[in-house]
């Protein structure tokens, strides 16, 4: 190997090496808008120890950002998101859902809804009987969901879950597409919604 060939070599190490720790520094250190105005409800590391407020880490960039647009549209009402949206510019809404989506999210455990459980069978198999479909089919079986359309579920807390079905029940929340959210919601019962997201919480 001539010298010149391994001085690029050692240069194109540098440069990957680089690149690695600066990715890594950009996933561990949050940025100010997340340090000033989200950290105190949804934690530094999106894993919000509050179980109204849902966890943000693990989840699609692609989906916090529209919901950070939609709160700061009045798209999705919410008078304390509105207003924390609000004091952010889009760059900053841009960087909050890359580092929340970077973070590891800490799963949770379901209270009684487990194997078997009608929880389960909501979440993979619907109620036919009421032309409910399973929730799986939009959010994936482990509850991955699908970047922009459906968020990522699995671990959420059930408090905030149930507190979002109901929601889109009543209508107090219309930014689902297609009403989608809405249409099913409107057909489940609070039992079934109580037995749904406490599956949900310990899916994984």
């Amino acid at each position: 190997m001539s010298g010149r060939n391994a001085f690029f070599i050692i240069i194109l190490s540098f440069l990957i090496s680089s690149t690695a720790i600066s990715e890594t520094i950009a996933q561990k250190t949050p940025p100010k808008s997340v340090a000033n105005v989200c950290a105190a409800c949804h934690g530094v590391d999106g894993n919000s120890a509050i179980s109204a407020n849902p966890k943000l880490s693990g989840q699609h960039p692609e989906y916090l950002y529209k919901q950070l647009t939609n709160f700061k549209s009045g798209a999705r009402a919410n008078a304390v998101m509105s207003g924390m949206a609000g004091m952010l510019s889009d760059a900053d809404m841009h960087l909050v859902a890359e580092y929340y989506s970077k973070q590891t999210l800490s799963l949770g455990q379901a209270k009684t809804n487990g194997s078997g459980s009608l929880g389960e069978k909501i979440y993979r198999a619907g109620i036919q009987a009421n032309a409910v479909p399973a929730c799986a089919s939009c959010h994936g079986p482990s509850g991955d969901g699908l970047p922009i359309k459906y968020p990522r579920l699995s671990g959420q807390h059930s408090e905030y879950v149930l507190n979002q079905l109901r929601q889109f029940r009543l209508g107090a929340r219309a930014n689902d597409e297609a009403k989608v959210m809405r249409t099913i919601a409107a057909k489940l019962t609070d039992q079934e919604m109580e037995a749904v997201a406490d599956y949900i919480q310990g899916l994984r």
